[in-house]
């Protein structure tokens, strides 16, 4: 179980990083909206990474959380951002990925 609530911890990590990208591009009072937004995944993501810590290694929950927000947000500066999907960034984001797995994998 706890290892889903890392995941979810991941996954609003990348939140809290499209919404410093999302504050980029914004102007006005819509840029309140995105540091709202920034704030309240950062404190989902770092109170999941608290609770996934009580049963999991600390080392291992906190690769594993950093790599998925690492890939997150490569993957969304792609997609959303209009970043270069070159060959060695897909390259080295696939390593990160087996690295994660294999953390998995090795831990307790």
């Amino acid at each position: 179980m706890n290892w889903i609530v890392l995941i979810i911890a991941g996954l609003f990590e990348v939140a809290f990083t499209f919404c410093l990208g999302k504050v980029k591009e914004s102007t006005g009072n819509e840029v309140y909206f995105w540091y709202a937004g920034f704030i309240m995944a950062l404190i989902i993501s770092m109170g999941l990474l608290m609770k996934a810590i009580e049963s999991l290694p600390i080392a291992t929950a906190y690769a594993v959380w950093t790599g998925i927000g690492a890939v997150g947000t490569v993957l969304l500066g792609i997609l959303v951002f209009n970043e270069p999907a070159t060959f060695w960034r897909l390259f080295f984001i696939s390593t990160l990925i087996g690295s994660i797995i294999g953390l998995k994998i090795v831990s307790h």
